[in-house]
Parts: structure tokens; sequence; C-alpha cells
């Protein structure tokens, strides 16, 4: 029988030392990749979050999960509304200044997926009005909001022209009004400036986040979000 040298034994220590420390640490970064993938894996890596859940009394009328908006097509397969995380916590402070008033908001839209704002451009391809998709719209990087004030019993105010009004009654400038509806619509303007919003200029109800182009365009369907 072949005696085995000493030194044979001694490297083989050495290697089996060194391969056990490998594997280790191949498997601790096979581990990490497979948390990363996990977390880009999740539907809701935008960080989108449900208005209705976070803020309370806040009234939802989403027009595009209906046939009652101006592409007469049923948009959204539910009634939901969802913002980025920064965006709906600034609502929430706006809807908490306005209960002070016994006034709240109610939202139409929020965030918009790509593909639907594609459909609205085909439909109506006015910039100004609906954004281009080839260069994307603040509500599809879920930084953009439309809505209204209402009372506490959810009854409108008054307010210059119906929501997806393409005329220049809805301009955030026309005066050619009645005092009240301009009066309404000034005060929200000011409580959605104080919280870091401002208004598009042609439409009375839309307000983007200040730094909304901060956020990429997204294409994820409102089914697919927690």
């Amino acid at each position: 029988m072949a005696l085995v040298r000493p030194a044979t034994v001694s490297n083989m220590k050495t290697f089996n030392r060194i391969f056990h420390r490998c594997s280790s640490i191949v498997a601790a970064v096979l581990f990490s990749v497979s948390l990363c993938s996990c977390r880009t894996a999740l539907p809701n890596k935008a960080d989108l979050v449900d208005v209705k859940r976070m803020i309370p009394g806040i009234v939802l009328d989403i027009r595009y999960a209906t046939t009652n908006n101006f592409t007469g097509q049923k948009l959204y397969p539910v009634a939901r509304c969802c913002l980025r995380r920064e965006a709906a916590l600034n609502l929430k402070a706006v809807q908490k200044e306005l209960h002070a008033m016994g006034l709240g908001l109610k939202v139409f839209d929020g965030y918009r997926p790509l593909s639907v704002q594609k459909k609205m451009w085909a439909i109506f391809p006015q910039p100004g009005y609906v954004a281009d998709p080839a260069k994307g719209s603040r509500h599809n990087r879920g930084a953009a909001v439309d809505l209204t004030l209402v009372r506490r019993d959810g009854t409108d105010l008054p307010m210059p022209t119906p929501f997806d009004d393409f005329t220049e009654k809805a301009h955030r400038d026309y005066l050619d009004l009645p005092a009240d509806r301009i009066k309404n619509r000034e005060l929200l303007e000011q409580v959605m400036e104080k919280h870091h919003f401002r208004g598009l200029i042609t439409e009375w109800w839309h307000f983007d986040l200040n730094h909304a182009k901060q956020y990429e365009i997204l294409d994820i369907d409102y089914s697919q979000i927690k």
C-alpha cells in the first residue's frame, strides 16, 4: 500500500479549507442576489400607495374606471387612485387642512399607466389637455392628481367647469365666471400650493407634485398594485 506523504495531507487540508470558504462566499452572494431579485419583482416597487387607504374621508370619483369620461371608454379595471407615497402624504396634509374648514377632497384621477395615456392620445391628441405619451404625463409618474372640493356631506362646491372640460373656461386664469366659482378655484389652488403641488394652467382640477419629473414613467396596471 502506498503511503501518503505528510506534505500531501497538509495540502489536502489547506485545499478543503479554501474550498469551504469559497463555497460560503458564493452562497452568500447568491443569497443577496436572490433577495434583490425578489425586491425588484414586487408589483409595488414604485412605492405607489392607495390614496383611499391612506387619507381618511377622501372621496373618489374615478372617471376612467367608468365610461363617464371624454373617451367614452372604461380605461381602468378598478375604481382606485394610487400615487407615489410622497404625493399621497402631501395630499393627506391638504385633506387635513380642508377638514378644519368643513371641506374635503374628491379625486377624479391619480396614477395613470402609460398604456392608458396612449389610448387617450389616440382619441384626443391635443397638447395642453392630453399629454403626448412619447413624453409622458405627470400622471404616468404617479405624481399628479385631478381633484375638486367637496363639503363634508360629499356634495361638490361650484367650480368653473365640470372635470375634463376642454374649453377656455377650465383655464386657471379664466375670470368670466360667477364669484363663488373663482373663489373656490382659488381656495383649492392655495391649499394645494401650500403643500407642494402646482396647478396646470389649462385645467383647474389638475395638480402636479412640485418635483414630479424626478419620478420615472410607469406602466403598471392597477390590478397589479397591492
